[in-house]
């Protein structure tokens, strides 16, 4: 069966990332104290924002893990200051090829998503800054806030699926450059799960979670699904 949808994540595999969004999430720990560095925060990126912050206070034996309303009132300044981020600064932008990719696949009928560990809000304002839906470039876009579990959980996946009427996850491929998109992938049983190099996770970091392929740029993406 060939490939009829290529769901892909946001930051640090379309968009262009410089540990921005690490950086933001981290910001937000440390406004309350709880100092965690860039590596710790590395490895929750892909999650939904919510659980990475539960996850991180635990590990640093935060007793606000347990309190809801503290992890929301974190949540709410992460993206607070994610909002500004990609509605203001000139880092903001696709990276090399994507609009094309994502052309090229359409003209061959493959179906083109995002799934993002992001809300919708912050969401929104990227996908206004870049201008992929205006362009018509792409056909469905789910975010971790929109189901009942993000990542590594499949339900993203197969909201997109229900909302395309796309009825065999072996005509889907999972691109993204986290574990958590790797997992994400896996446990849907898509037929490809590639991970990026180019992002937030080096080749050697993602060797270690399921996938069918890696590549080092979108364009390498196009003869494994065709």
């Amino acid at each position: 069966m060939g490939i009829q949808l290529a769901v892909f994540d946001i930051a640090g595999t379309t968009l262009h990332d410089e540990s921005n969004v690490a950086l933001v999430l981290q910001a937000a720990l440390q406004s309350e104290g709880v100092s965690v560095s860039l590596p710790e925060v590395n490895e929750v990126m892909g999650y939904a924002k919510p659980y990475a912050i539960r996850y991180l206070l635990q590990q640093h034996e935060h007793d606000g893990y347990t309190d809801k309303r503290f992890i929301s009132q974190l949540h709410d300044r992460f993206v607070t200051a994610m909002k500004e981020h990609y509605a203001t600064s000139k880092e903001v932008r696709e990276k090399a090829g994507v609009s094309a990719v994502f052309h090229t696949l359409r003209e061959k009928g493959i179906k083109v998503a995002l799934d993002t560990g992001f809300d919708r809000e912050i969401t929104n304002v990227i996908l206004e800054r870049v201008g992929w839906l205006k362009s018509g470039l792409i056909d469905a876009v789910a975010t971790s806030d929109e189901v009942a579990y993000g990542r590594p959980y499949p339900y993203m996946i197969y909201k997109i699926m229900e909302e395309l009427h796309i009825r065999s996850i072996q005509s889907v491929a999972k691109i993204g450059d986290t574990i958590s998109d790797l997992e994400e992938g896996t446990n849907a049983g898509c037929k490809y799960v590639v991970g990026v190099t180019s992002g937030a996770y080096t080749r050697e970091e993602l060797t270690k979670g399921p996938h069918t392929h890696l590549i080092a740029s979108l364009e390498e993406l196009l003869p494994i699904l065709s």
